[in-house]
């Protein structure tokens, strides 16, 4: 057994909205890196063409014999008719079509679409394993945004909610907030599910039987959604977490009738709050089918493998254990663990995470531990379920940049893989990637894909153009300067977000900036916040694959209290316990050892009596309950309301199997100068200007240098601004401070 592990490649996987990135450790130990559009295609451009042969350039020159034999070959910008390629040599990068092209000529860019979703790609890329050839045995662990995009564009699966009678319109009302209080006509989105079922059946608020499940009138709505193709159903009945048999009854009897799938509120979040316990069951079933068929995809390429999917909680699940309501955070939590982990190497314990990808900017606050929330609102769902405390801003690399000849603007769409930014050479919009590159804070070689400067410049010039028009004159470079303030000021309100508006000065922290894009803002959204110290890790682009190497399989368990806390007594010890060998045995069914399994939180929900919102206090730690919720009251509120009850509303234990692999140990670092390799024309502060460019692999620990400076790297680059000192730490992160004020 133990060899057969040995053998196994570890790959970790995150698939965003335009990139998808990957880090690889073969069964010898050596780490390998990838990053592929999350489109699963290659771009290339044709170099020559003689019938069905074409010579192309921009393929990584280490890939295998016939690697994309069965893929399809098509043009960007233009039809995409592709065309199946029969065999590929390395050597040259030389494809032969089942047939020639009829719309490829010498310098068009194209595209290699793979049949197998992006994180089978990874993976063959990493391996170097043909298309066609079985993968070598495989530990993935997969962070993804399939179910998130599903929700917001509302491509889940047809559902059925099946809700107490008298409560057909639950959701349809919901909480009655107004999102914009001054909106004169409220437009309220669709409900996500395309049928509300009324359930004869009734609890009391102790859980008692007031009306028994009646089953008897449900069979003939049944048949009728089944025959619809309805095959999906969400079961949320009232006050049934104190009693869960009726829905279980009810969940029987659909999955005996036809349903595909169904999910219970109870199970899913067993709390009193009818409507998110309601939203959560939907938006689960509105997903099951979407992620439950991606995931069974990804794991039949994964012959003789093991997939494991990341939760928004920053841990891990089997694929087959894993809930749609769980994941929807999956990729911006791996940023975080894999945050977490960058800044213990660089002895940084309080930390903003600042990730900024291709299609939004995920910012989180670190103190030495995770912050979690138990209520996430995600598009125009309210669920409960335990994430990181993650807060999600569209402005990334792919952002769309706008403007109408009065205001700039910037997002909130985005141009995603595909076409993909307007250098991308696909017919794509003008976006951040370009402004960066067209203000010469990107270098253009060090893209994985070809990058075409010119298409950045005719995107640039007909949006300013087009806008202008028999209007006043406009500086292009000044209106480029424009957007990315625009988009810094956007990215820093979020952060406040999570600290400012929190009761943390963001002042106190370094912002550690990773993401294709992260560190090429993170000087500029540091000023905005005040910030002096950034921190910019190595292979900060892939960092949120790093961090799912690096999680651990977890679990929560919880429970509703709504107990007066001095009324408990020894029943609170007792309920921990049982809540403890809960989480540890969900975790020793994903296969872990008892000894490896460790209970790392306990935390108990309290309030004053009489409010609503919760504080959550650490138990276990020695300290007294009541002092620890009364500090963290006056701390968070700045007061302390008159004497009154503090009351459990619920318990939370969280076990988890032991870390994972630990990081290399940091070196020594003897001060020096760096000196760059060359210099490039960039734009800094309204001014042009030869600003040095160095090259990250060849700064060494303790290497020093001073802004204005680009520092670039695969897959990204580190602007370092005017009135900023970089120093490379002994972890080799690049550690940025600032001199003077901005």
């Amino acid at each position: 057994m133990q060899a057969a592990r040995d053998r196994r490649w570890e790959i970790a996987v995150d698939t965003g909205g335009t990139f998808t990135d990957c880090v690889a450790r073969d069964p010898r130990g050596r780490l390998r890196r990838v990053k592929v559009l999350s489109s699963g295609a290659l771009r290339c451009r044709v170099e020559k063409i003689r019938g069905a042969k074409i010579a192309v350039s921009g393929l990584a020159p280490d890939l295998p014999e016939d690697f994309v034999r069965g893929w399809r070959l098509a043009r960007l910008g233009g039809p995409r008719e592709g065309v199946e390629v029969a065999s590929f040599a390395p050597a040259g990068a030389r494809l032969v079509l089942e047939r020639p092209h009829p719309a490829l000529a010498p310098g068009d860019a194209c595209e290699l679409s793979s049949p197998e979703e992006a994180p089978i790609l990874a993976a063959r890329l990493a391996t170097g394993t043909p298309s066609g050839s079985p993968l070598p045995p495989i530990a993935m662990r997969l962070a993804t945004t399939r179910g998130t995009n599903a929700l917001l564009e509302r491509k889940g699966a047809p559902t059925a909610l099946f809700v107490t009678r008298g409560f057909a319109d639950l959701l349809a009302i919901g909480n009655q907030q107004r999102p914009d209080l001054f909106a004169i006509a409220v437009e309220k989105p669709p409900p996500l599910y395309a049928a509300v079922v009324e359930v004869d059946e009734r609890l009391a608020a102790d859980g008692a039987v007031l009306a028994p499940l009646a089953t008897g009138p449900l069979e003939g709505r049944v048949a009728e959604l089944l025959a619809r193709g309805v095959e999906t159903a969400a079961v949320a009945l009232l006050h049934a977490y104190r009693d869960p048999r009726h829905e279980e009854e009810l969940a029987a009897l659909l999955l005996a009738a036809g349903f595909r799938h169904v999910s219970r509120s109870a199970e899913l979040a067993p709390r009193i709050r009818i409507v998110p316990r309601a939203e959560t069951a939907v938006v689960d079933a509105y997903l099951a089918p979407v992620l439950g068929a991606y995931l069974r995809r990804v794991g039949e390429g994964l012959p003789g493998g093991r997939l494991h999917v990341m939760t928004s909680a920053g841990g891990l699940a089997s694929a087959e254990r894993f809930r749609p309501k769980d994941g929807l955070l999956s990729g911006p939590a791996g940023g975080v663990v894999g945050a977490a982990l960058a800044g213990r190497r660089s002895h940084r314990e309080r930390l903003v995470a600042f990730d900024m990808g291709g299609t939004s900017t995920d910012v989180a606050r670190f103190d030495g531990d995770f912050d979690y929330r138990y209520e996430t609102r995600v598009g125009d769902a309210t669920l409960l379920a335990p994430a990181l405390a993650i807060e999600t801003v569209a402005a990334g690399g792919g952002s769309i940049c706008a403007f109408d000849g009065e205001r700039l603007r910037v997002g909130p769409e985005s141009a995603g893989a595909e076409p993909g930014p307007a250098c991308y050479g696909a017919g794509g919009p003008l976006t951040l990637t370009d402004v960066n590159l067209l203000l010469g804070r990107l270098a253009a070689d060090r893209f994985e894909i070809p990058i075409r400067r010119e298409a950045a410049e005719r995107a640039a010039a007909a949006l300013f153009g087009r806008a202008t028009a028999g209007g006043p004159d406009l500086d292009p470079d000044a209106a480029l300067e424009g957007l990315l303030r625009i988009a810094d000021e956007r990215m820093a309100d979020a952060i406040r977000r999570i600290s400012v508006r929190e009761g943390y000065d963001p002042a106190d922290y370094t912002l550690l900036a990773f993401g294709g894009a992260g560190p090429q803002h993170a000087c500029a959204v540091a000023e905005l916040l005040g910030i002096d110290r950034v921190l910019v890790p190595t292979d900060a682009s892939l960092l949120s694959a790093h961090g799912l190497a690096a999680a651990r399989v977890e679990r929560f368990a919880e429970r509703q209290v709504l107990a007066p806390l001095a009324a408990l007594g020894a029943a609170l010890a007792t309920e921990l316990r049982e809540l403890e060998r809960e989480a540890a045995a969900a975790v020793a069914e994903e296969g872990v050892p008892d000894g490896a399994i460790a209970v790392r939180r306990r935390e108990a929900h309290l309030r004053f009596a009489g409010q609503d919102a919760t504080i959550a206090v650490e138990l276990g730690t020695g300290a007294d309950p009541v002092t620890a919720f009364r500090r963290a009251y006056r701390e968070r509120f700045g007061y302390l309301p008159p004497e009154r009850p503090i009351e459990v509303e619920s318990l939370r234990v969280v076990a988890s199997s032991e870390g994972g692999r630990a990081a290399p140990p940091a070196v020594a670092a003897a001060p020096s100068e760096a000196s760059p390799r060359g210099f490039a024309r960039a734009r800094f502060a309204g001014r042009w200007l030869e600003a040095p460019l160095y090259e990250r692999g060849e700064l060494e620990p303790g290497a020093r240098l001073s802004g204005p400076a680009l520092v670039v790297e695969a897959h990204s680059a580190t602007v370092v601004a005017p009135g900023w000192v970089l120093r490379v730490d002994g972890a080799r992160a690049l550690a940025l401070d600032r001199e003077t004020a901005p």
